[in-house]
């Protein structure tokens, strides 16, 4: 006996268990038939619809869902699947919106009864564009913040440049030199803010690359209080402390000073001026590395904003920077095969770890 095909009626098939397999899908669902009357819709296409579900079944597609492009146009002109041609099968994802400003994520299937044969039902698949538009609005904050940091350095170089290049005669030695540090910090800023923007992408992507070497976590760390020595810091506002069995990390050189640069710059601009970094060795499920610390004196961070700090755009009391630094240092120590954390430093103030493993995962 010749079975019906599922482009006849697909809810023709077993009725009753076909709607509810599609009760239980996450997204929405509606059927249409080869004259584009709709036939089923699902619960949750009826929440993604809110009013418009109202009186569906029966109605036209074009009337019931009168889907539109953002510049207005009716989405059932343009793709007209009843007299288009009829080798397509569908639409991918697609953003559309109702007329009432609404948006949806719209995706398209058409049955056939052959490769090329006459339409014999519409399936659409609905999804809340709420997700996205969230996702499209943190880019725009992300370009926004990144556009606004970059503004006071490019600020200063392009000054300095100016005054340097209309008047160099009339400046001393000392002068210029004052000016071309200042040309050069800028200049070091601009470079770390585009590299965070394109961490940020990278990490978002799950394409962050790691080189792993061994690396001496004492040295490491010297280096950082060095630099920050040369740039006018107190070398004593720094403590060093390397237990033994932590004298060695396995990680990428260039990824390591990141986290600590972007650490030890968060502990002073929430201290109170003294920073304190350790090493400690730890086994994490049978996985041996060390723990990294980087304490600071100021007020800590409230336990219940703890889960947020290594998110996009968290700002501690300073409202200060981008935002961006714990969560491209988490991103950077979970690419490791690593973790981040952070709690109460003994002496008061916040503590952040971060583990990384002493030998290849």
């Amino acid at each position: 006996m010749e079975q019906p095909t599922i482009a006849e009626d697909v809810l023709t098939i077993d009725r009753p268990s076909a709607m509810a397999a599609a009760e239980m899908l996450p997204d929405g669902l509606v059927t249409a038939n080869s004259d584009g009357r709709i036939t089923f819709l699902n619960h949750r296409a009826r929440q993604i619809l809110g009013s418009w579900a109202d009186g569906l079944v029966g109605r036209h597609l074009r009337d019931g869902i009168p889907l539109e492009t953002r510049n207005g146009d009716s989405w059932w002109d343009v793709t007209d699947p009843w007299r288009g041609l009829q080798i397509r099968t569908g639409h991918r994802e697609k953003l559309l919106q109702l007329p009432d400003g609404r948006e949806l994520l719209v995706t398209a299937r058409y049955l056939r009864k052959d490769q090329a044969g006459p339409l014999g039902a519409i399936f659409l698949g609905l999804r809340d564009a709420e997700a996205r538009r969230r996702a499209e609005q943190d880019h725009a904050a992300l370009i926004s913040t990144i556009a606004h940091e970059l503004r006071s350095p490019l600020t200063g170089v392009k000054g300095f440049s100016s005054t340097l290049l209309r008047r160099w005669a009339q400046f001393g030695e000392e002068q210029r030199l004052t000016m071309l540090r200042a040309i050069d910090g800028d200049a070091d800023r601009l470079t770390r803010l585009i590299t965070d923007l394109l961490d940020v992408s990278r990490i978002d992507a799950g394409k962050l690359r790691i080189h792993e070497v061994p690396l001496p976590i004492r040295e490491t760390f010297t280096r950082h209080v060095d630099r920050l020595a040369a740039n006018g810091h107190d070398a004593s506002d720094f403590t060093v402390t390397v237990e033994p069995g932590a004298e060695e990390v396995y990680a990428d050189a260039d990824r390591l000073d990141q986290v600590l640069a972007n650490l030890i710059e968060n502990a002073l601009r929430h201290g109170e001026g003294h920073v304190e970094l350790s090493a400690t060795p730890h086994d994490d499920d049978g996985t041996p590395g060390i723990v990294i610390g980087v304490r600071d004196d100021g007020p800590g961070i409230p336990e219940e904003k703890r889960r947020v700090v290594f998110g996009r755009f968290w700002h501690g009391q300073s409202g200060s920077g981008t935002g961006l630094g714990l969560y491209i240092v988490r991103g950077i120590v979970e690419a490791h095969g690593g973790w981040a954390d952070i709690g109460d430093s003994p002496g008061g103030g916040a503590m952040v770890r971060v583990f990384l493993p002493s030998e290849p995962v």
